[in-house]
C-alpha cells in the first residue's frame, strides 16, 4: 500500500512454531540411526580382513593361536635360558622334582627335563611344520594339475592317488624308518610319502569347482598356460581350504613323530623329543617321579588341542557363505 512516495513494507503475522512443546533431543539423530549409516559409508572389508576379523571373535581359537605362538617363542629361547644343556648328565641329580634349580626337575641321568622338553617342542614343531609345507606343495601342485586338466589325466592321477590312500600310513613310515634308519630326515621323508594325498584330493575339488567360472575362461581366451591359470585365478580362490587343511596336517605330524620316538623309531640320544621323553618316563612313573611323564604329555597335548582348535576357528572364517 503506497501513500505519496512513502512505501509501507507489507508485515507478516508470526505463526506460532508447532515444535514449541516437542523436546529438541526429539530431532537428534539416534545411535542406532548413525550405527546404520555409517556401516552404509565405511568401505567393505576384503575377503582376508573378513576373516581375521571373525578369528579374533572366537575366543578358543585365539586362545589356540596364542599358545602356539607362545610355544614357538619358548622352543626358540627356552634351551638357551636354562643354564643347562640338553645332554649334560649329572648323575648325582638323578629323579629330582621340580625345584628353583631344576624347573621341570630331571631325569634318571640328571639331565635337565626343562631343557630337554623345550628342545622336543623344536623338534615337534619342526617335523610338523616341515611336513605340512611338502604336502602344500605335492599337494598343490597334483590336485591342481589334476582337476584343472581333467578326462584321462585326471581319471589316472585319481587312480595312483586311490592306490596310495589305501595303503597303511603308520605302516609305511615304520617300515621306511626300519629300513632306511632312524633320523631327522628319515622322519619327514615318511610322514610325507602318502601324507600330501588329502592335500591333493582337496585341491582338485575346489579346482573342478572354479575352472568354469568367468575370470578362469577369459584367461583361457587371452592364452595364458595352465601353469599361469593355475597360479594366479585357482590358487588364491582355494587358498581358505588348504590353510584350514595345513593347519590340521601338523598336529598329525606332531603326533605321528610322538608316536616314533615312542617306539625308539624316532628321534634317538642325546637329543630329545616329547614322544622320547614319555617313553623314558614309563619304566618309573609308578615311583613318583611324575614330572617325567607330566610335561611332554601335557605339551604334545596341549599342542594338538591348540592346532585342531586354531583349524576349526580358520574353517569358519575363511568359509564365504559365513561373510557378512
Amino acid at each position: 500500500m503506497k501513500e505519496g512516495n512513502d512505501v509501507i513494507p507489507a508485515t507478516k503475522d508470526k505463526q506460532p512454531s508447532n515444535h514449541s512443546s516437542i523436546p529438541d533431543e526429539w530431532f537428534q539423530p539416534k545411535k542406532k540411526d548413525l550405527d546404520e549409516a555409517e556401516s552404509v559409508v565405511r568401505p567393505s572389508l576384503s575377503y582376508w580382513e573378513d576373516a581375521w576379523r571373525r578369528i579374533r571373535q572366537n575366543k578358543l581359537a585365539m586362545s589356540g593361536l596364542i599358545f602356539l605362538i607362545l610355544l614357538g617363542i619358548m622352543a626358540v629361547i627356552g634351551p638357551w635360558i636354562s643354564p643347562h644343556s640338553v645332554s649334560e648328565q649329572v648323575l648325582s641329580n638323578q629323579n629330582m622334582p621340580p625345584s628353583a634349580t631344576h624347573w621341570f626337575g630331571t631325569d634318571e641321568l640328571g639331565r635337565d627335563v626343562f631343557t630337554r622338553t623345550w628342545y622336543g617342542a623344536r623338534i615337534s614343531l619342526f617335523v610338523g611344520l616341515m611336513a605340512a609345507l611338502i604336502d602344500f606343495f605335492i599337494g598343490v601342485a597334483y590336485g591342481g594339475i589334476a582337476g584343472y586338466k581333467g578326462g584321462r589325466v585326471d581319471s589316472v592321477l585319481m587312480r595312483i592317488i586311490e592306490v596310495l590312500y589305501g595303503l597303511p600310513y603308520l605302516l609305511v613310515v615304520i617300515l621306511l624308518l626300519v629300513v632306511m634308519g632312524p633320523s631327522l630326515l628319515t622322519i619327514i621323508i615318511a610322514l610325507t610319502v602318502t601324507g600330501w594325498v588329502g592335500m591333493a584330493r582337496i585341491v582338485r575339488g575346489q579346482v573342478l569347482q572354479l575352472k568354469h567360472n568367468e575370470f578362469v575362461m577369459a584367461s583361457q581366451s587371452f592364452g595364458a598356460k595352465t601353469k599361469r591359470i593355475i597360479r594366479k585365478n585357482l590358487l588364491p580362490n582355494t587358498m581358505g581350504p588348504i590353510i584350514v587343511q595345513m593347519t590340521l596336517t601338523v598336529p598329525t605330524a606332531i603326533f605321528a613323530e610322538a608316536f616314533l620316538s615312542f617306539l625308539g623309531l624316532g628321534i634317538q640320544s642325546p637329543y630329545a623329543s616329547w614322544g622320547m621323553m614319555a617313553n623314558d618316563a614309563l619304566g618309573v612313573i609308578l615311583s613318583g617321579d611324575w614330572w617325567r611323564l607330566f610335561f611332554p604329555a601335557f605339551f604334545i597335548s596341549a599342542t594338538m588341542f591348540a592346532f585342531n582348535v586354531l583349524g576349526d576357528g580358520l574353517q569358519d572364517a575363511l568359509d564365504p557363505r559365513l561373510r557378512r
